[in-house]
């Protein structure tokens, strides 16, 4: 293997212009979609079938805070009634402030295209002899369970848990108005902020509690993350009609319970139902608890394939779930590690309290990173006045910063286990970035020129065996350096050079006649192609799917078209298929109106390719067809010859070490962090599924 620098330039000085007219880049046209931007519109009944199942996704984490809430606000229990007053006013002005107005009116617009243990808790209170032991199996046997149903999808958890969310959220609510009349109606005086005010005033305990009240808006957070899932719209219908009425009703009544209860407050929500219908609702509430883990697993799967998106997370299976919601996804390897980690947190922790103050922390450092991304989106993107910039900001972060001054006190409590977490996926993630594109610029920056290809011959200067190359690249344009490096140090190449590029694109499925676009690189008896394979997030690249024989008929029909077209004169030629045998005048001054017409009449369906320049999607030049059947047919005879003799799958492996010169935290992070992710992600042979028989790997190494 030969080593390079990212410094190495890839000679393309005055032979740039020839370069771009003998290999065109096909970047644009690669991941051209009819109506790829065009904004899908959804029926009433549609929006609100999906605001219903966005109940079973979405707002289970917010709608099971009432379960722990104001014990985790009172953990040494009450010694003044009117704090209870002060704390509800805190929970009713917090869930209007952030998740109402911040999340569901504002973030969510700024889009681009974890409680078993507490609801198993309750198993306790008509059973005290159980022990926490117990408990604990309980939920991780209920956390095993959830995490195996992620593979169906959000659109089938959706429907198997919005019913089971939208009546917890029923009963919450009737039962909060029930005990409001039944115990204490005074407590509806929180509505008057006036009381927030003198909660503060009670000294530093309060100040502290208010880690437990931030509780209360956990799962907010997971809103926008979710947002793939589902609309917008159907988001703010399910919150605004069900989730923050029956919330603010189950949060009042708790507190008229506890008016008449104080030594309740440990158990509160559970000693707040009436015994006729205990039981039933222990039920429901259990379901509702673990319903609750989905918005953050759901999160998770759409942030990481974000990442993903943006080359800062190493590479790992994604399976789309759904053929409506490119969204709508599971990632098996992050559903274990998920798994993992909360099977942890739940057996390590033991107990409510440590487990909210490490949720707390997250949120309130989660909420403040949200607050300021959207001060460039509101001032780049959406263009709003000054004053209302300023204004969304300072009140989110009055809020959110006075959260964040009560968990500072909680970190030594279990506020430590997401900072480690985060800065552990931080790492990561910076690393494998930060590397990705160090080797993104190497490759663009040393392509070949065509200059030095033209330089070699027809026979590139080497021995031109029997067979076909397929030389696998991600880049869509130019020669890679990988080429250059094989036939410098193996004087010899097949007789036919294919370089592959496989591309993905946000559509469900190509159609098999769109998959690829074929060009020629260089003169014809150089024997040189570039092929684009086009897969939508649902295709298969499978190793039975007779890929090697589709991309030679592409090559094939290819070549059948440019000898017609070369045979052609500029006088006007007559097409059959889209253009309907309509006369084309196919001088070059209106080649562009051509194919204009042609992209005009193509009626695939909306998730379909648009080929541009596509050289064999129903268009084909019917006077002048025969003019070019010999050189078509010598070079196809030449083609076949090739292909009977093998094919190569050239992939290649490129290994990148920091400099000797590097500082030693640069090497630790290029040496070792990104040298291990790189072992344990998957390979690229295994994500195109190529045959190991005829896989040829290409090592080089640079340094960076």
């Amino acid at each position: 293997m030969t080593s390079y620098s990212v410094e190495d330039d890839g000679g393309r000085g005055s032979m740039w212009d020839l370069d771009q007219k003998l290999d065109q880049p096909m970047d644009e046209e690669a991941g051209r979609l009819k109506e790829m931007y065009r904004e899908k519109r959804f029926s009433s009944l549609l929006m609100l079938r999906l605001a219903f199942q966005s109940l079973g996704v979405v707002f289970g984490d917010l709608g099971t805070s009432p379960l722990y809430v104001l014990y985790n606000t009172f953990p040494h229990g009450i010694s003044d009634p009117q704090d209870l007053i002060g704390a509800l006013s805190l929970i009713i002005y917090s869930l209007t402030l952030v998740p109402l107005l911040k999340y569901v009116f504002v973030v969510l617009r700024a889009n681009d295209n974890g409680q078993v243990l507490s609801a198993s808790g309750g198993i306790t209170v008509n059973n005290p002899q159980i022990s926490k032991d117990v408990v604990i199996l309980v939920a991780v046997i209920i956390l095993v369970g959830l995490f195996s149903m992620q593979h169906y999808g959000s659109d089938k958890v959706g429907w198997l848990f919005a019913p089971i969310v939208l009546l917890w959220f029923l009963l919450i609510g009737t039962i909060g108005a029930v005990n409001i009349w039944k115990y204490d109606t005074s407590v509806l005086k929180a509505f008057n902020p006036i009381y927030i005010v003198r909660y503060f005033k009670g000294g530093r305990r309060n100040w502290t509690s208010l880690g437990g009240i931030l509780l209360s808006i956990t799962g907010t957070e997971a809103l926008f993350a979710d947002l793939c899932h589902f609309p917008v719209l159907a988001v703010q219908i399910a919150f605004t009609l069900v989730v923050f009425p029956c919330l603010l009703l189950a949060y009042c009544g708790q507190t008229a319970y506890i008016m008449q209860h104080q030594d309740h407050v440990f158990d509160a929500f559970y000693r707040s139902i009436p015994n006729s219908i205990y039981w039933p609702m222990f039920v429901v509430a259990t379901a509702a608890a673990i319903i609750a883990s989905q918005a953050t697993i759901s999160a998770t799967f759409s942030i990481i394939k974000q990442a993903l998106a943006l080359g800062c997370f190493p590479r790992v299976k994604v399976v789309h779930t759904s053929k409506k919601f490119l969204g709508q996804i599971y990632i098996p390897d992050i559903n274990w590690i998920l798994l993992i980690l909360c099977i942890a947190v739940t057996a390590g922790f033991e107990n409510k309290s440590q487990i909210g103050n490490a949720y707390g922390t997250a949120v309130v450092l989660v909420m403040l990173v949200t607050t300021l991304l959207m001060i460039p989106v509101m001032l780049l993107v959406w263009r709003s006045h000054w004053i209302l910039i300023i204004l969304f900001t300072a009140l989110s972060l009055l809020v959110e910063l006075t959260y964040f001054s009560a968990v500072i006190f909680k970190i030594n409590q279990g506020g430590w286990v997401p900072l480690v977490i985060a800065a552990a996926f931080l790492l990561i993630m910076y690393v494998w970035h930060y590397v990705t594109v160090k080797r993104y610029e190497f490759e663009m920056h040393s392509k070949v020129s065509m200059a030095w290809i033209l330089g070699l011959g027809p026979s590139l200067g080497l021995v031109r065996v029997p067979g076909m190359g397929f030389v696998y690249t991600e880049l869509a344009s130019g020669v890679p350096r990988i080429f250059s490096h094989l036939i410098t140090n193996l004087p010899a190449i097949h007789s036919v050079v294919v370089f592959v590029c496989v591309k993905y694109l946000p559509v469900y499925r190509v159609h098999q006649g769109e998959r690829f676009l074929v060009k020629r690189i260089g003169p014809r008896n150089f024997h040189m192609f570039r092929c684009v394979a086009r897969y939508g997030y649902k295709d298969l690249h499978r190793r039975d799917d007779n890929f090697e024989k589709m991309l030679f008929d592409a090559i094939l029909d290819f070549v059948r078209y440019e000898s017609m077209m070369e045979s052609c004169t500029d006088s006007e030629c007559t097409f059959d298929g889209a253009m309907n045998g309509h006369s084309i005048d196919l001088s070059s001054n209106n080649a562009d109106t051509v194919y204009s017409n042609i992209l005009e009449t193509n009626n695939s369906s909306t998730d379909s390719i648009v080929p541009v320049h596509s050289p064999h999607q129903g268009v084909v030049p019917t006077k002048c067809s025969t003019l070019g059947s010999q050189t078509a047919s010598d070079e196809n005879d030449f083609l076949n010859r090739c292909k009977d003799a093998g094919v190569v799958h050239i992939l290649g492996n490129t290994i990148v070490m920091a400099r000797r010169e590097s500082a030693l935290v640069k090497k630790i992070a290029v040496d070792y962090i990104y040298a291990f992710l790189r072992r344990i992600c998957r390979e690229n042979s295994v994500m195109l599924n190529l045959p190991h028989e005829s896989l040829l790997n290409v090592g080089q190494v640079f340094s960076v």
